[in-house]
């Protein structure tokens, strides 16, 4: 109908915005603008604490400036799902949210104490409490994106082709107005035996349900795959791998190279 085709006009100008949005933001050295944002909301509970760290199920508020019903973008962190904390993308989400989006910023449970799912339970958990309370910071509950670095992006893109971790709490994809992924790894099965066994486990057979490969389909939210010109040759490749397996089944994905960037740059500065 028109009326579906102009709202999905809509949704990819605002998923070419938010693109726009990051690249501008990881474009130049990431640095907090000087006004202090007095309305952030740092540790902030968004579950009962579910490990002996309960700094682990937190997140951090940046509620955009001077604007209401803003977009959304929810990030996590990177660090192999092993390490790692919300305070390391402190720079990026006040700069974001100076430009008119409203970042949250949350912790996850880590390997070596939590292993496959416990890292992607987290993250819905964090999506159903953004669903639930972030028009309480002038954030609009219906542009709900998913963002994230490295192992962060790769938990945003899972979540948003696996519906079973958001269905959980009453959610669906359709919950969902895009996917903003900056480095991910994907397909698990090939990343894992280079990996830890503490994260996904030493049996190949489990390898499969944690990786995107099993949920490439139909349906699924707008998504674009940023990638490091300096990245791995393996990481570059699955990024354009599932853009084209998802865009042949119409979906709106698309695989995008940041030049003079690497695994590291691509989060901090362009001079790199």
């Amino acid at each position: 109908t028109i009326s579906g085709e102009n709202n999905q006009l809509d949704l990819d100008a605002k998923m070419d915005k938010l693109y726009f949005l990051l690249m501008v933001v990881l474009g130049f050295e990431v640095m907090a603008m000087e006004n202090a944002a007095s309305l952030n909301s740092f540790d902030v509970t968004y579950q009962v604490s579910l490990g002996e760290d309960a700094t682990r199920a937190l997140l951090d508020v940046y509620p955009a400036r001077d604007k209401l019903d803003a977009a959304v973008v929810i990030f996590w962190h990177g660090g192999a799902l092993m390490q790692g904390d919300k305070q390391g993308v402190a720079n990026l989400a006040q700069t974001l949210a100076d430009l008119g989006v409203t970042v949250v910023a949350a912790n996850y449970r880590l390997s070596p104490d939590v292993q496959h799912p416990a890292h992607l339970q987290d993250a819905a958990a964090a999506v159903t409490w953004v669903k639930s309370h972030i028009k309480e910071y002038g954030g609009d509950p219906a542009q709900i994106f998913l963002s994230g670095h490295s192992a962060g992006a790769y938990l945003a893109v899972q979540l948003a082709l696996d519906p079973r971790y958001l269905a959980e709490h009453g959610l669906t994809l359709n919950d969902l107005a895009g996917v903003v992924a900056i480095s991910p790894f994907l397909y698990v099965e090939e990343v894992a035996p280079q990996r830890p066994k503490v994260v996904w486990g030493k049996d190949p057979a489990g390898w499969l349900a944690p990786s995107v490969s099993s949920y490439v389909g139909a349906d699924k939210p707008p998504m674009r795959l940023v990638y490091a010109e300096g990245d791995e040759v393996w990481r570059r490749r699955q990024n354009e791998r599932l853009a084209a397996d998802l865009a042949g089944f119409e979906v709106d994905a698309k695989a995008l190279m940041v030049p003079n960037r690497n695994h590291t740059s691509i989060m901090t500065k362009a001079d790199h």
